[in-house]
């Protein structure tokens, strides 16, 4: 091996170094920050409840907190800031409590000074894992705004496993990401987001109801065409690829085959790592129509037959457009046949709206449940 050569990968390796301490200080600090805050919080609350039930007593008190701290460390400690710590403990108290009562959680903090000699040593790995807080304090700003708990977890646990900066993670609550998905699943898949996240096991998990594509800038011109669409989503194929969700890998778009002599054109061919499939997507600036889910299946088909390989899964095919039709799906298209309607919207979806459609969606459920379990029931008494 040559000198330069062994120099370069002498240099790579101190970079590597380097790179993994910074991502660990930075994981440390952040750590430290919430759980600091978090017993500031604590704190102030159960020095509220032990004073004058009066609010303006908590007033007094955070306000001379504030000019105390400020003069003793520093910058940091603002009333604002004393509010969301406070704010911060009440969401977070009965969740992260139990988990910052742990001894070994003090003796994990405590050894981030250890960190950099194991980093250089490259023999131990100090990890922080098994920590309440997983995120930075502005990601815990954005979500100890978020009443529901289920949907705060759900946001929490996609942030730490995607690694979401904590202005995507404001996009994806404001986009109403969590209802979108909620919508498109039943009441146990639903349940699932809140403990474990988005999970994609099969095709279904990938829709969302509808997709926002706030981020093209369309919504000013009504008159855009399909193409006009595609362009948009290829110029901003980085914010499209997050929209979709996880595992996509994008691959063409009009992509063409051909077959008797006749040419046809997929407008956009992604790949799908987690579920290892094709997924062709067709644009449509309408309502959709039964001979566009006609074309989409024949696109379907012609992948499976001669593009995928036998290690592979089928292809799923979706249409992404305006306006869909459940009757017209269901009414054209066999059973399993691995294709799907999508609306998309150009603008935030209106969250309210999406919480009064989840909730009337859940109610809708129930009562279905008990049908069932009534039927059931009957049948029992009959035999």
């Amino acid at each position: 091996m040559s000198n330069e050569l062994k120099n370069t990968e002498f240099f790579e390796n101190v970079v590597t170094m380097i790179e993994k301490a910074h991502s660990f200080i930075g994981r440390t600090v952040d750590v430290t920050k919430c759980i600091t805050y978090f017993e500031i919080g604590r704190r102030i609350v159960e020095e509220e409840q032990a004073g004058d039930a009066r609010a303006k007593y908590g007033d007094k008190l955070l306000l001379e907190l504030s000019m105390y701290l400020t003069q003793r460390v520093g910058k940091g400690f603002s009333v604002t800031n004393l509010k969301y710590a406070r704010k911060f403990y009440q969401v977070y108290a009965s969740e992260k409590g139990q988990a910052l009562s742990d001894p070994l959680v003090g003796k994990r903090i405590s050894k981030k000074s250890q960190a950099l000699p194991d980093l250089f040593g490259g023999e131990k790995n100090l990890s922080i894992e098994g920590l309440p807080f997983t995120l930075s304090w502005s990601h815990y700003l954005v979500l100890m705004r978020i009443k529901n708990d289920d949907e705060r977890r759900f946001y929490e646990i996609e942030a730490t496993e995607q690694q979401w900066d904590y202005r995507f993670l404001q996009r994806q609550y404001n986009s109403s990401l969590y209802e979108r998905l909620a919508l498109s699943r039943n009441k146990e898949e639903v349940k699932k987001l809140a403990n474990k996240g988005q999970e994609i096991s099969k095709p279904s998990d990938l829709l969302k109801n509808p997709l926002s594509l706030e981020f093209l800038g369309l919504e000013s011109h009504p008159n855009y065409s399909e193409s006009d669409l595609e362009q948009a989503l290829i110029d901003n194929l980085q914010k499209f690829l997050l929209e979709l969700g996880k595992g996509f890998l994008f691959e063409a778009r009009q992509k063409r085959f051909t077959f008797d002599e006749d040419h046809f054109r997929v407008d956009l061919v992604f790949y799908n790592r987690l579920l290892r499939c094709y997924v062709i997507i067709d644009l449509k600036t309408e309502k959709i129509k039964h001979q566009d889910l006609g074309q989409m299946l024949m696109y379907v088909n012609y992948f499976d037959r001669y593009v995928k390989t036998d290690k592979e899964e089928p292809t799923i095919g979706i249409l992404l457009c305006k306006e869909k039709n459940d009757s017209v799906v269901e009414m054209t298209l066999p059973e399993n046949s691995n294709i799907y309607a999508s609306e998309y919207n150009l603008y935030l979806p209106d969250k309210e709206t999406l919480q009064r459609k989840l909730a009337e969606w859940a109610e809708e459920f129930e009562e279905q449940q008990e049908l069932l379990a009534l039927g059931k029931s009957d049948d029992e008494n009959g035999e």
